[in-house]
């Protein structure tokens, strides 16, 4: 594991940092939840193949949803303390070794233990206090690689929405899940390093 906290997410050299390296946030374009080569993977590498070569992540679209996700994330981080009496370090990328082929942004890491934290639009969190599972299952894909990377045991997941109780599942290594997708990884990392070079020899 190795951790870089010289920038802050969402920072210009975070975008940079992060350009043409597959992340656990979208591991789901590499693998589904069964265990499966995604049908998204050919665009991924298409996408992360142009990044590589322009040194930067495209510019994409924030909803209404996201952008109130990332405006309340250090209050659903400060709540988080508050409630576990813990402190959280916050770093920009953690990638799984000194290759930096793939890397994920945990929302903080512990001792032995990383935190994702989702501010959902209101009804979705609501469903999710309902419906635990639906939040396990929307998330899974993305934990679990962020578990991999880290090398860690557990990882809080935390849905947070101001005025309700927040939801905070403690979710731990699937290594079966974790098997699998290292397999998909290796593949999906060498076709990608023969798009690049192909696309390369093409400019």
């Amino acid at each position: 594991m190795i951790i870089e906290d010289g920038f802050a997410q969402r920072s210009d050299d975070w975008f940079r940092a992060k350009a043409g390296v597959p992340g656990a946030s979208s591991f789901s374009k590499i693998i589904t939840a069964s265990g499966k080569p995604s049908v998204s993977a050919n665009d991924y590498i298409f996408q992360l193949a142009g990044e590589k070569i322009l040194g930067r992540i495209e510019d994409g679209y924030v909803s209404f949803a996201m952008q109130q996700g990332i405006d309340r994330e250090a209050e659903a981080r400060r709540f988080y303390e508050l409630v576990n009496g813990v402190e959280i370090r916050q770093v920009a990328l953690v990638y799984k070794s000194e290759a930096r082929s793939v890397a994920c942004s945990p929302d903080g890491l512990m001792h032995g233990k990383g935190l994702e934290i989702k501010c959902p639009l209101l009804k979705t969190h609501v469903k999710y206090l309902l419906y635990n599972d639906a939040f396990k299952t929307e998330y899974f894909i993305q934990v679990q690689g962020s578990l991999w990377v880290c090398g860690f045991d557990t990882w809080d997941l935390m849905s947070y929405s101001p005025g309700l109780p927040p939801l905070i599942l403690t979710m731990e290594r699937d290594e079966n899940f974790i098997s699998k997708l290292e397999f998909e990884m290796v593949k999906f990392l060498k076709e990608l390093d023969r798009v690049y070079k192909e696309l390369m020899e093409k400019i």
